[in-house]
């Protein structure tokens, strides 16, 4: 049981300039100002990402140059650093190999990629590994801006009533900027759990709390409540 996300193909920028290994400092330069861009990816003669150059890359060369009037510049701190200050095509500026993702992936994937690559963009392929697209990390924020009702209908629907089979007298939902409260009272500490985990997963969700009751502890046998008994959910 699975919230479903957003995928990489509704948020991505499919219309992608690429340049060639070959293309020329300036000629990168021309091309993410006239595009009005950060980055480009750079692509072999078959359309497979072979790197990316951006703006940091290309201002490693003028931050190498030397002050007006004789002054001294400020040294790379690292050879790769100073073979990109002096590189004169795209392949001696891009960052390679390059993180990239899949259209069919959720945002969330898309999110957890990125971060662990420490990047701001990826570039996406497809089975063939051309590329079709880039996604940026405002893109996978856009999601955040799904207005609140929009996430309660959602959790309502599709979580509570389409998965768990609860009805709006059992567990009530509400919405506020982005945080979900839950509240209710269901059968098992197990369901109340699902519905957390389930809601946190819905796209535009900033965080749940999780206030439900619950008449039995199913995780383990010998944590059964005396009958009678009723428990709730403990925040988060």
């Amino acid at each position: 049981m699975t919230a479903q996300h957003n995928t990489v193909s509704e948020v991505m920028t499919r219309d992608v300039v690429t340049v060639r290994p070959d293309t020329p400092f300036k000629e990168i330069t021309s091309v993410l100002s006239s595009h009005g861009i950060s980055a480009v990816p750079v692509a072999d003669e078959h359309g497979a990402p072979m790197g990316l150059v951006s703006e940091a890359d290309l201002l490693r060369k003028e931050a190498e140059q030397p002050e007006k009037y004789g002054g001294q510049a400020a040294p790379p701190r690292w050879p790769h650093e100073k073979a990109k200050a002096r590189a004169e095509n795209a392949a001696g500026l891009m960052t390679s190999p390059v993180a990239t993702a899949h259209a069919d992936w959720s945002v969330a994937q898309a999110a957890r990629e990125m971060d662990r690559h420490h990047v701001k963009r990826l570039v996406v392929v497809d089975e063939t590994d051309h590329i079709i697209g880039i996604v940026s990390r405002p893109d996978l924020l856009r999601v955040f801006l799904r207005p609140d009702e929009e996430i309660r209908e959602e959790i309502h629907d599709e979580v509570l009533t389409a998965i768990l089979r609860l009805s709006g007298q059992e567990v009530q939902v509400q919405v506020h900027d982005g945080v979900v409260t839950l509240r209710g009272e269901v059968e098992k500490h197990s369901t109340a759990q699902i519905a957390e985990r389930l809601a946190k997963g819905v796209d535009g969700v900033v965080t749940v709390r999780p206030l439900i009751d619950y008449a039995i502890d199913d995780r383990a046998a010998e944590d059964q409540p005396q009958p009678g008994i009723t428990h709730r959910t403990p925040p988060r």
